[in-house]
């Protein structure tokens, strides 16, 4: 099996492999769910680790007992926000020396790079928060934000919001609503739905795009 398939597999069966976690590291599940989304958020080069259907799962089963939900939140939170301020960090750092014919211009995928800072561009601080909700793109705009030299400050205040409205609603949704009987028996269906509607505004956007062009 490949890394993209395992890792396509992990998603859709994310429920079943955080059982595994839980039955195997106890605690320490804490630990290694912080490290996913901290990496997911933090680490340019890894958009494609789960990260909404990460946070809907485990609040699904924090309403089993599994999880201490407010625990589970604020590990989310913490490990969101030192996310991005890592990848803004290495955004002002290397973001504007990164060739593309180089070794880190061939690991980050320039097409979703380019969206990014279209995105950025069009849509200012709102983009920080907005794209929390968007996979692959919420892992290049604070990389974005860090190479334009977006001021720090008014950075860390999107930061959190964002991460306090993505974390909660994502993680709250799975809690009230992982473990009802239609949701849980359609587990993979409902994961995709949330993925789908997490790129809907940036698919939106490439389509209006297009309009504009044509």
């Amino acid at each position: 099996m490949t890394l993209i398939q395992t890792i396509i597999d992990f998603i859709l069966h994310i429920d079943e492999h955080l059982v595994e976690i839980i039955k195997n590291f106890g605690g320490w599940s804490y630990g290694i769910l912080f490290l996913i989304v901290f990496v997911e958020t933090g680490i340019v080069i890894f958009p494609f680790l789960p990260g909404d259907s990460l946070l809907f799962a485990s609040g699904a089963l924090a309403a089993f007992g599994s999880f201490n939900i407010t625990f589970l939140l604020i590990v989310f939170f913490v490990a969101a926000v030192l996310g991005d301020t890592v990848n803004y960090q290495i955004g002002s750092k290397v973001g504007t020396t990164i060739k593309p014919g180089s070794f880190m211009g061939k690991l980050i995928n320039q097409e979703k790079m380019k969206k990014a800072e279209d995105f950025f561009n069009k849509h200012g601080g709102k983009t920080i928060v907005i794209a929390r909700f968007m996979p692959f793109i919420r892992t290049f705009i604070p990389f974005v934000a860090g190479a334009s030299r977006m001021n720090y400050r008014y950075f860390l205040i999107y930061n959190v919001v964002g991460a306090v409205l993505w974390v909660g609603i994502c993680t709250i949704l799975g809690y009230f609503f992982g473990n009802i009987p239609i949701v849980k028996d359609n587990f993979s269906t409902v994961l995709l739905a949330i993925i789908f509607i997490s790129v809907l505004p940036a698919i939106i956007g490439l389509i209006r795009g297009q309009l504009k062009k044509a």
